[in-house]
C-alpha cells in the first residue's frame, strides 16, 4: 500500500500536480491510514537540536536506522539476557531478545493501525543500556554507581549523550519517552511505546521458558496447567495466543491483554521467578559477577586515564563515578572478562 502510494506520489510530481518528495508522501499515508491513537511523523514533538528533514525518510524512520547502525546495538550480541556464557548456539542474547521484541512489537502495531516505524525504533533501543553479565551485573553497578543505575535510563542516556564519541545520536522525544519507560514507572505517552513495553515481556516470559526447557531448569510440564491450556505448548502457539489477546483487547490507545490472560501471565511470571530467575543452583556464576563489576569499578576510578578519550571529557564535565559507569555498562561480557584477566591476573611466561 504504502509503496503504491510513494508511486502515485511520484509519477504527479513528474506531472507537475503535487510537489511531494517521497517523506511528504509517507507522512500523508500516515495521516489517512493510521489509527486516530497513532504517533504520526509530521507531529513529531522533534529533537533536541533541529535537523533538516530527509527527503525519503521520516524522523521515526532516521531513528530506527541510526540505533541499529550504533555500536552499541552491535555489542548486544555479546551481552547477556538471561544465561551467562551458555554452552550452545541457540540460547538468546541480548541482541535475540531485541529482534523478538521488535517483531512481536510490530506485528502488533500493524494490527492496531499504530505508527510501525516508531514501534521498532523504541523496540530495537530499548535495551541498549543493558551491562555486561545481564541483570546481575545491572545490580553490581547499582549499588556502585551515585544514584543508582537502571538499564533503562541508560539506554536513554547512551543514545543521547554516549553514543558517536560523545555526541548521541539525536533522536526524537517519541523514541526516548518510549526507551525510558518500557519497564518500570509511567508509562509511555505514545500508544507505541505502550505496546513495546507490554511485547518486551511476552518476548522474554516465552524465550526465557524455551532457554530455560533447553537448558534442563525445568520442563514444559511444569509449565502452569492454565497457562498451557490458554496457550499452548509450542513458543509460537504462545507467542500467537498472546500476541492476540493483545490485539483484541486494545482500544482508544490503551494497550492490554484481557483479565483472564493477565492473571495467566502474571501467574507464569510468578513460576519463572521461583522456578528459573531465582534458582541459584542455575545461576552460580551471577554471585561472581558483583566482584568482577567492583573490581573494574575501582580500578577505573583510581586510573581515570584508562577509559576512552570521550568519557574522560565526562569524567571532568560530569563526575569520575559517571563515565566509569557508562564504560562498564556498554562492555560486552566478553570484553568485561579479557580486562579483568588483562588487570588483575597475572600473564603466562
Amino acid at each position: 500500500m504504502i509503496k503504491s502510494f510513494i508511486y502515485k506520489s511520484i509519477k504527479n510530481r513528474a506531472k507537475g500536480a503535487i510537489e511531494l518528495n517521497i517523506r511528504e508522501s509517507i507522512e500523508l499515508h500516515e495521516q489517512e491510514c493510521l489509527s486516530k491513537y497513532a504517533s504520526v511523523s509530521k507531529n513529531s514533538v522533534g529533537r533536541k537540536i533541529y535537523e533538516k528533514p530527509c527527503e525519503i525518510r521520516t524522523d521515526y524512520q532516521r531513528d530506527r536506522d541510526r540505533i541499529i547502525h550504533c555500536k552499541s546495538f552491535r555489542r548486544l550480541k555479546h551481552k547477556t539476557q538471561v544465561f551467562i556464557s551458555p554452552k550452545g548456539d541457540h540460547y538468546r542474547t541480548r541482541l535475540t531478545h531485541t529482534l523478538e521484541v521488535s517483531q512481536i512489537s510490530r506485528t502488533v502495531a500493524r494490527a492496531l493501525r499504530m505508527n510501525e516505524d516508531l514501534t521498532e525504533a523504541i523496540a530495537l533501543g530499548h535495551d541498549l543500556g543493558h551491562t555486561p553479565f545481564g541483570h546481575a551485573g545491572e545490580g553490581a553497578l547499582n549499588e556502585l554507581c551515585p544514584g543508582g543505575f537502571k538499564h533503562y535510563e541508560q539506554s536513554v542516556r547512551v543514545l543521547s549523550v554516549l553514543e558517536k564519541s560523545g555526541k548521541g545520536l539525536n533522536l526524537t522525544g517519541e523514541v526516548l519517552n518510549g526507551i525510558l519507560c518500557h519497564t518500570k514507572g509511567p508509562e509511555a505517552f505514545t500508544a507505541e511505546g505502550r505496546i513495546v513495553r507490554l511485547c518486551d515481556k511476552i518476548a522474554y516470559i516465552n524465550h526465557d521458558i524455551e532457554d530455560s526447557v533447553r537448558a534442563g531448569i525445568i520442563k514444559i510440564e511444569d509449565l502452569p496447567k492454565e497457562f498451557t491450556d490458554e496457550c499452548g505448548f509450542q513458543y509460537s502457539e504462545r507467542i500467537n495466543s498472546m500476541v492476540m489477546s493483545v490485539v483484541n483487547n486494545s482500544f482508544q490507545g490503551e494497550i492490554k491483554m484481557s483479565e483472564q490472560m493477565q492473571k495467566i501471565f502474571q501467574n507464569v511470571h510468578e513460576f519463572m521467578y521461583s522456578s528459573v530467575y531465582l534458582n541459584k543452583r542455575s545461576f552460580s556464576d551471577d554471585a561472581k559477577v558483583p566482584f568482577v563489576i567492583e573490581s573494574l569499578y575501582k580500578y577505573f576510578i583510581n586510573n581515570i586515564n584508562k577509559i576512552p578519550k570521550y568519557l574522560c571529557e565526562i569524567a571532568e564535565r560530569e563526575t569520575p563515578e559517571r563515565a566509569v559507569c557508562d564504560y562498564i555498562a556498554g562492555m560486552t561480557d566478553s570484553f568485561a572478562a579479557d580486562i579483568f584477566k588483562e588487570i588483575f591476573l597475572p600473564k603466562s611466561v
